[in-house]
């Protein structure tokens, strides 16, 4: 079977204080991350710095917008908040961008 072809980005936003970064890095590996790693076709998370501010980034990549709304619960640009967000989050995301792929000449990544 060929290895499914992600058409689909879905990208999500959050802004923690500097003095939560390191926390919620953890936990939203742990309460997040993982379980979107079984879902989706690919994960990348992403985490700036400021002195204001940390912002983490999470981009998941799907084979199409069917099988986003189906992790989703039906409405793809819905967002399931983790039970801790509330906590470490500076405000908690209202939405997020669900982007076609238009284009894709290799990927740089890792674990």
């Amino acid at each position: 079977m060929a290895p499914k072809t992600p058409t689909i980005a879905r990208i999500w936003r959050g802004r923690t204080s500097p003095d939560k970064a390191d926390a919620y890095e953890r936990y939203n590996y742990e309460a997040g991350i993982k379980p979107l790693i079984e879902k989706a076709l690919g994960v990348q998370t992403f985490r700036e710095d400021t002195p204001t501010h940390s912002e983490f980034i999470t981009i998941s990549y799907w084979e199409s917008v069917e099988a986003m709304a189906a992790f989703t619960g039906g409405d793809p640009q819905s967002i399931h908040h983790l039970d801790r967000d509330k906590v470490f989050l500076i405000e908690l995301p209202k939405g997020v961008q669900v982007l076609r792929i238009l284009s894709s000449h290799g990927m740089v990544g890792g674990s």
